[in-house]
């Protein structure tokens, strides 16, 4: 299940403290910043959506990711390329390619990632 623009933003907090009371958590909003009932509330649908836990200690809850950064995004852009690029990645990267205005150095970054990969499958 998709995360709403809100619960983005909460979910990278989430993931930039790798581990974070509802305290912690206020501290990293804002202004303005959102009430507390608020973000238990988000707190919540993430949890239903499966993308946050929590471990109670004492009076308190810590919360926590239960889906890597990487993992959520890397879902993100596959449903981006399945959506606006017929499902096919390399007309992603070409678009990418020629719209983002990359300099030399980085097209030349970017052509060693892709020899590196192909390496890879070649071993």
């Amino acid at each position: 299940m998709a995360l709403s623009k809100t619960e983005e933003q909460l979910m990278e907090i989430i993931w930039h403290l790798d581990g974070a009371f509802m305290k912690d958590i206020m501290e990293q909003f804002s202004e303005p910043v959102p009430s507390n009932s608020t973000v238990l509330t988000l707190l919540k649908r993430m949890q239903d959506k499966g993308y946050v836990g929590f471990e109670t200690l004492g009076n308190s809850r810590k919360y926590f990711a239960l889906v890597p950064k990487e993992e959520h995004f890397g879902k993100q852009v596959n449903g981006l390329i399945k959506d606006f690029f017929n499902g096919s990645p390399l007309q992603f990267a070409s678009f990418f390619t020629k719209s983002s205005n990359l300099s030399e150095e980085q097209l030349l970054e970017l052509k060693k990632i892709i020899d590196d990969e192909l390496k890879k499958k070649q071993s």
